[in-house]
């Protein structure tokens, strides 16, 4: 099912910073699960202006061709999807929705992720260059919030969640709770937290040797260029204590493979607020492996060192709720 409304907003005399993007694209997705090789299963995007005023929305049912998952959560059953399109049939009306645009998520990285996979398997790129993360937005603008759920979010700013977990009502809600947050961002003089997004440049869904699970296999191309990372704001806290919460400007280095893509595990940290080191040294904060008694440089160096080492399923819960940094 296809949808498509337009409606015209008054621009606001309000003086707006220059250097902010000229159109945001806000997004949800739902999928079959949290993996390499899961699918998208629906799909939502709200066009906004340069000011967060919506222009129009879109909202489409997705067949995975494969078992939908969680139905408990996000109410899809097979028989719902069966008569819907398949990704390849809705690429270039997703991507018309993206072009030129900001996407902007709640844990953006997630989304973005799903979307480059997708349209890798269909021998394209979503035409998308950067990314904006509210959860990262709402640290920028010190919102007082006890998390980062959506839920708490659309609390906050006091817009009504419908239909929690429906990628139409979920973007709805952010782009209700973006506009806001946008305008206070620019009231304040606060640089967007924009990321940039590297779309895969080769996907295979059948196995693929040495990777956790066999599935997912993402090769990147020779010509990639290496990532250059903006410096971290926040001063380095200290080590990780077990069984506290990881806090913004924590040193953290990844060894060995993961579930996740490298670049778009190391994008989540980042956007989370914390300095993603390439080596171990005595002021890492945290050592990121699945495989803790390998014999790798990094590995062994935290053992002389004494960091902390968590797997990358812990580490993925800890970056669900990052303390703010020290003021």
């Amino acid at each position: 099912m296809l949808e498509d409304r337009t409606t015209t907003a008054a621009p606001s005399p309000t003086a707006w910073p220059a250097a902010y993007p000229q159109g945001y694209a806000v997004v949800d997705v739902e999928t079959t699960g949290l993996a390499r090789d899961d699918r998208i299963i629906s799909a939502a995007v709200y066009r906004l202006d340069a000011r967060g005023e919506v222009e129009d929305h879109w909202y489409t049912t997705v067949n995975p061709e494969r078992d939908p998952g969680p139905v408990w959560i996000h109410g899809l059953t097979s028989e719902m999807l069966e008569g819907a399109p398949l990704f390849t049939d809705i690429a270039g009306e997703f991507a018309t929705r993206l072009e030129g645009r900001v996407l902007v998520a709640h844990n953006a990285v997630f989304d973005w992720q799903m979307i480059a996979r997708e349209y890798a398997r269909a021998r394209s790129e979503a035409p998308v260059r950067q990314r904006l993360c509210t959860i990262a937005l709402s640290k920028e603008l010190g919102l007082p919030l006890p998390n980062h759920k959506l839920e708490t979010l659309a609390a906050h700013f006091g817009v009504v969640q419908r239909r929690a977990h429906h990628a139409l009502d979920d973007a709805r809600v952010l782009a209700e709770v973006f506009r806001p947050s946008l305008a206070a961002a620019a009231a304040g003089g606060v640089r967007l937290p924009l990321l940039e997004c590297r779309p895969l440049t080769e996907w295979s869904d059948s196995p693929v040797p040495h990777q956790p699970g066999g599935y997912g296999g993402y090769r990147p191309t020779s010509w990639r260029p290496s990532r250059r990372r903006p410096a971290c704001p926040y001063p380095n806290p200290g080590r990780y204590q077990d069984g506290e919460p990881l806090k913004q400007g924590m040193r953290v280095a990844f060894s060995g493979d993961t579930s996740v893509e490298r670049d778009l595990l190391e994008d989540r940290a980042v956007e989370a607020g914390l300095h993603v080191s390439t080596s171990i040294s005595r002021l890492t904060s945290l050592l990121v492996t699945n495989d803790p008694d390998s014999g790798t440089s990094k590995v062994v160096k935290a053992r002389q060192y004494g960091t902390p080492v968590v797997d990358e399923a812990a580490f993925g819960q800890l970056l669900r709720d990052v303390a703010p940094a020290d003021e």
